[in-house]
């Protein structure tokens, strides 16, 4: 699989056809496969946070989520082939999983939310099979109860939505202890929008690649994280070198 260096985290060059033949082979192999949805905010917070950078450049499959991405790809001649969001991957995963019959746990998110996020994507397929959803804390003190629920659920597949860094810290730190669970990805505010608490911007916004745009509209206080895009930017045209293609 093809990937590239971007500000020293692995980006693999993947569409979302390729992005689910892996999942469907991570399914058949033994161990826990971490998948990270990296976008410029991931990388610029792995500048700084080494933990979290060693969890990204650790995890199975990293699709690049994030149109900052492509165009930092571009710029180091080095081009991404698509975008792989993480919502769009949360539902094709889920279709996977009921061809599979792999069950599905959903994790995090404020009480009751993933509950309704789950019903949504039973609904898109009966066939679905949710072992679980909690929306439980990424407290340390809380990781053995919530391991224990997980392998109890016999849960294949694993959608935590903490927001980053914490949902991949702490799907990395309990991957060993993860008996039962072939794949695990952090979703963010997947949960919200399959909720319907907060709506997807529209197709012809998404596929433009301002999605970052409407929910900054939507969301006001979202600007401080945004402004990590800028500075993402800054980043690749002064301390980048080329990429390396593997």
């Amino acid at each position: 699989m093809n990937s590239i260096n971007i500000l020293n985290v692995r980006i693999d060059n993947v569409t979302y056809d390729d992005a689910m033949a892996r999942v469907e082979e991570f399914l058949c192999e033994p161990g826990l496969h971490q998948i990270a949805t990296v976008n410029p905010e991931f990388v610029v917070r792995a500048q700084t946070d080494a933990e979290f950078g060693r969890a990204l450049n650790a995890c199975a499959l990293n699709v690049p989520d994030g149109v900052g991405l492509m165009w930092a790809a571009k710029r180091l001649k080095s081009p991404l082939r698509a975008r792989v969001t993480g919502q769009e991957l949360v539902g094709r995963i889920s279709v996977l999983a009921a061809e599979h019959g792999a069950r599905v746990f959903l994790l995090g998110a404020r009480a009751g939310v993933a509950e309704r996020a789950a019903t949504t994507l039973k609904s898109r397929d009966s066939r679905l099979e949710i072992g679980g959803c909690y929306a439980g804390s990424p407290a340390r003190d809380e990781e053995d109860a919530i391991v224990e629920r997980i392998d109890a659920s016999g849960a294949r597949i694993l959608f935590v939505a903490f927001g980053p860094p914490k949902q991949e810290l702490w799907i990395a730190h309990n991957a060993a202890r993860l008996n039962n669970v072939a794949v695990a990805m952090g979703v963010g505010g997947t949960f919200d929008t399959l909720a319907g608490i907060v709506p997807r911007a529209p197709r012809s916004i998404r596929d433009a690649g301002f999605e970052w745009a409407y929910r900054l509209l939507r969301e006001p206080w979202r600007i401080k994280r945004q402004m990590s895009i800028p500075y993402f930017m800054w980043l690749v045209v002064t301390k980048s070198p080329s990429p390396i293609v593997e």
